[in-house]
């Protein structure tokens, strides 16, 4: 890899322009490609924004390069990233598009939360070079990283992935297998499923669910994660409380009935102020602000 490899972005939207921005600011010229013209012609303004939002060096907004031809948009590329909606035949016409443009030795990335990169690179002619990224909401508070390979995919295009990440200040995690939701949202919807459960069942109401998970471990998660707690009490201790708690804990495969009722009722959450709960604008704004600022003294000191 060379020092500072070139990257291109295709998509400027929420997530696109965001991993731009981390791209740019570690040093690296990146063009960004949208094939909407007014998301595309934004996107300097909106990452310049942010920048100066954080605090960050501004000048990096000169690195940013937008293209509106996706044949020029990753002719010279080193290392390929789509942040398209997560719709798997776009994503797939993406990708042949951009392997008969890209150079062949041109590492090609999907970021996407939840779908197969296994059904999104298996069109390919060279899959080895083709693996997934999970970046978080929003791209340059969270950290996270997760670097998916499929059963194609060279330990080659791994190493330079994971490098090319960790050195623009982010934390990679490898995911060895290709599996639905990844690592994060496996463990996170494993929660959401039985906080479902537990509003479904009468055993407390939403609003407690949340509160209790943020006055008790989720306290101490972002420094002690649930093996590392595991071995701090004791793995006999979490082995006897697997024993009883377990069985009681929603195992069911599909979706709530309770979930699926919110929605086929409109109940959509912020969107239209009420889901699990009700929500005023002002209620939305303050909770939005909250987690920001939360995401904002974090990275502060994580630096």
């Amino acid at each position: 890899m060379t020092a500072k490899a070139r990257v291109t972005v295709i998509g400027a939207g929420l997530m696109g322009h965001g991993i731009a921005q981390v791209f740019a600011l570690a040093g690296h010229p990146t063009t960004v490609f949208d094939s909407f013209p007014q998301t595309l012609a934004s996107a300097k303004d909106r990452i310049a924004a942010n920048l100066r939002d954080l605090g960050d060096d501004e000048s990096a907004v000169e690195r940013v390069f937008p293209q509106a031809d996706l044949a020029l948009a990753v002719r010279d590329a080193d290392y390929i990233v789509e942040c398209a909606p997560e719709d798997l035949p776009l994503k797939q016409k993406l990708f042949a598009e951009v392997e008969q443009h890209a150079r062949p030795d041109a590492i090609l990335a999907s970021n996407t939360s939840v779908m197969p990169i296994t059904d999104i690179m298996r069109n390919l002619k060279h899959r080895e070079r083709a693996l997934g990224t999970h970046w978080w909401n929003p791209p340059f508070l969270v950290p996270l990283v997760e670097v998916i390979a499929t059963e194609w995919t060279s330990p080659a295009a791994v190493e330079f992935t994971m490098k090319l990440h960790k050195d623009a200040g982010k934390q990679p995690a490898h995911v060895k297998k290709d599996v639905p939701g990844f690592i994060g949202n496996r463990l996170q919807h494993a929660l959401w499923r039985e906080a479902v459960s537990l509003v479904e069942n009468g055993i407390c109401d939403a609003e407690t669910v949340d509160n209790v998970i943020k006055a008790s471990f989720g306290r101490r998660i972002a420094v002690l994660g649930p093996l590392e707690n595991a071995d701090l009490v004791g793995t006999e201790l979490t082995l006897a409380i697997h024993k009883t708690v377990l069985p009681a804990i929603e195992s069911r495969p599909g979706p709530s009935p309770y979930l699926e009722a919110l929605v086929r009722d409109g109940k959509l959450g912020f969107k239209s102020g009420e889901g699990f709960r009700t929500w005023t604008p002002e209620e939305q704004a303050a909770l939005r602000s909250k987690v920001l600022q939360h995401l904002k003294k974090a990275r502060a000191n994580d630096v």
